[in-house]
């Protein structure tokens, strides 16, 4: 290595037998560091003087690329006739997954049969296998990757980070077993990011709030290598569903990729792929529309909803929208937490001097990563998988290609399974995580486990089914035709009383398989999804602002969310919970600044702050359903969207809060000494 892009960037590695060693002997290390300019700021570094990081590369720029979608021409018209434009700079700050487990691995390569087994936190087993065969020319069918339990995951272990590279390789050298467990430091100083988008959002609109057209541009600081985990054609992710929830009649959205002094990398933390900066965006700049036009933000957003009779729905930027009804869910959020009974009480406090808000998000989210004709990692296609297996005595093993990190696939799936095939869900038992074991799956991220894995489930449930009705007409010795499946036992049409379970049908398999049927009950199913899902909520959120000290609390809270069909609601419930909590920490505490010298000065829990139980407010949470039609459980995904529409529910009660004094607009994260900074200005202190 002759270049150092970003500070804890890998430049050399240490084995030994004990960690205590391994750090002695990392002192005896000495590296020439020459110092270089820095460039931390993603305008200066496409200034035409900036230095040149990426000297490497053909194109001698620190520009990476340029994507857009929607239609230019036909927006710009739309503005050039526009009564009324809204323009709003936003930044969302560079953030990171941050789980309590960090990333790690157990490297162990077997020198006489050339077989690697690789231990490792990863939320995507197969890519990895595929990855490492690629890069260490050690042959797929030789390596064995298992990833255990996983202490969170949130993005942050999709890619394939230099540590386990370098386990690998060393492994290989010394043909022992190497661990390599990260430091807290290590996890959020050079693992993957997420955000980091500087967005300029205009929305041209009618008088009475009916909104026309979207213009969107945006800088995407990507830190020193390109290494987003995004689908090849999607080189900002899904950011163009920014128009979110509303009917535009046109948009056009630019993104630019930069590179800069930090570390690389562009998670979808706890979003599908930039969906939280679009959500929060889009959010944002209705409430500044709102503001500007003196309209109620729910009464603005009733206004210029996609109608329940316009799904499937095409947006201006070319995403087709399966299902939703976001009048319905507003109008269950409004009731729920009585919002004109909060309008009075903040009118009364406003005469009295204190300052209280009411933040609104009808957000949309996209989910369920993808159609193979449009999604892919690394070429590989985004499809998912499951194999299911009914032993003799009627008890269910079912692998899948995705991998949880505390989401409860375990319980999940095995409902899933179990209320296709008629049986208990303690008769499923669920593996996932092991390649020698699991059929090939892309992973678990982007909320697509339960749109894809959950899919494939179903259907490679249901196809057992079909062959387990040829067998139960051998049972009931009728014919195939005649029989019929209730949910829970197959019988025999005009024979009342006469029925067989899959249990007698599995043990059927095994000890009495009817002629041209082939013994067992088991099947593989490889699901491609036909389009994605469009999950969407409601939140509103209630704050109080202490004028003293600037300090925002959280009053309340609720969540309406619409995830279609629900499998599990405690599971439901849990992720909104967790989501939440984190979509809370982003608006409030969490960001990593960089000095000048690119120095990262949140390296650590001291100052990238995690909330704890006694921090996170308390949630309200209900939820509407409005199945997905093309989904064949009309299920949608839910893990991520709290994270993706609680931010601009957060930041929407300050703004509204603090709008008697003309304020429109604060970045993220809402420190109190930034609140305070704002009413100091005002004249307002305690």
């Amino acid at each position: 290595m002759d270049k150092v892009l970003f500070q804890y960037q890998e430049v050399a590695a240490v084995v030994a037998e004990t960690r205590a060693q391994a750090e002695d002997a990392l002192q005896l290390i000495e590296v020439d560091y020459e110092p270089l300019p820095v460039v931390v700021d993603p305008f200066k570094a496409l200034e035409p003087d900036a230095p040149i990081l990426r000297e490497d590369r053909e194109k001698k720029s620190n520009h990476i690329w340029h994507w857009e979608s929607g239609d230019r021409e036909e927006t710009e018209n739309v503005f050039r006739d526009a009564p009324v434009v809204v323009k709003q700079d936003v930044r969302f700050q560079r953030v990171h997954p941050s789980p309590l487990e960090p990333c790690g691995c157990v490297a162990d390569y077997n020198t006489v049969t050339g077989r690697l087994t690789f231990y490792v936190t990863s939320q995507a087993p197969h890519v990895h296998r595929t990855v490492i065969a690629m890069l260490s020319g050690i042959p797929e069918h030789q390596i064995r990757v298992i990833s255990p339990d996983i202490g969170g995951g949130f993005g942050n272990k999709v890619g394939v980070y230099p540590g386990y590279v370098i386990a690998i390789a060393a492994s290989v050298k010394l043909g022992v077993p190497v661990k390599w467990i990260e430091t807290r430091t290590e996890n959020i100083a050079s693992t993957s990011f997420a955000r980091d988008f500087h967005m300029t959002c205009e929305i041209a609109a009618r008088e009475d709030g009916k909104v026309l057209g979207l213009r969107v541009k945006t800088i995407a600081d990507h830190g020193a290598f390109d290494a987003a985990a995004n689908p090849t054609k999607f080189p900002a992710g899904l950011f163009n569903i920014v128009t979110g929830s509303y009917d535009f009649k046109a948009a056009f959205v630019e993104v630019d990729a930069v590179y800069t002094n930090k570390a690389p990398g562009g998670v979808a933390y706890r979003c599908s792929f930039r969906v939280t900066e679009a959500a929060y965006l889009i959010e944002r700049t209705m409430d500044v529309l709102a503001q500007r036009l003196k309209i109620d933000p729910a009464e603005l957003r009733f206004r210029n909803f996609i109608r329940k009779d316009q799904f499937p729905y095409k947006s201006p930027t070319g995403w087709v929208y399966d299902s939703g009804d976001y009048e319905k869910t507003l109008k269950l959020a409004l009731e729920r937490i009585g919002y004109d009974e909060l309008r009075k009480e903040q009118a009364e406090k406003r005469a009295r001097g204190e300052f209280m808000g009411i933040g609104i998000s009808t957000f949309t989210e996209i989910v369920g990563g993808g159609p193979k004709n449009t999604f892919d990692i690394l070429g590989i296609k985004m499809f998912d998988s499951a194999e299911i297996r009914i032993h003799p005595t009627g008890k269910v093993i079912a692998r899948l290609g995705v991998r949880h990190q505390g989401q409860g696939h375990e319980t999940t799936f095995a409902q899933i399974i179990a209320e296709e095939l008629g049986l208990s869900a303690d008769d499923v038992l669920i593996e996932e995580g092991d390649t020698d074991t699991a059929p090939y799956g892309l992973g678990t991220y982007a909320s697509r486990s339960t749109p894809t894995a959950g899919a494939a489930a179903a259907l490679c449930a249901r196809r057992i089914r079909e062959k387990a009705r040829k067998i139960a007409a051998h049972l009931l010795e009728v014919g195939e035709d005649d029989v019929v499946w209730d949910g829970t036992a197959f019988s025999a049409k005009g024979l009342p009383g006469k029925s067989v379970t899959m249990k007698d049908v599995a043990f059927a398999a095994y000890t009495d398989v009817p002629e041209g049927v082939e013994p067992g009950l088991e099947a593989t199913y490889y699901y491609d999804p036909p389009n994605l899902t469009f999950p969407h909520g409601a939140y509103i959120a209630v704050v109080d602002i202490d004028k003293g000290t600037g300090a925002v609390k959280v009053r309340r809270f609720l969540a309406v969310d619409d995830c279609g069909n629900v499998i599990n609601p405690m599971i439901v419930e849990g992720q909104v919970h967790g989501g939440l909590t984190e979509g809370f920490a982003i608006a409030f505490m969490q960001d990593i600044p960089y000095d000048s010298n690119g120095n990262c000065l949140a390296p650590n829990w001291m100052d990238y702050l995690v909330p704890t139980a006694l921090d996170t407010p308390h949630w309200e949470t209900d939820r509407t359903v409005t199945p997905s039609p093309h989904h064949p459980i009309g299920a949608k995904g839910v893990g991520e969207s709290p994270n993706v529409g609680s931010p601009a529910a957060f930041v929407n009660a300050v703004v509204d809060a603090l709008s008697p004094l003309g304020v429109e607009h604060i970045d993220m994260p809402l420190y109190p000494w930034k609140i305070w900074e704002i009413l100091r200005e005002h004249g307002i202190n305690e």
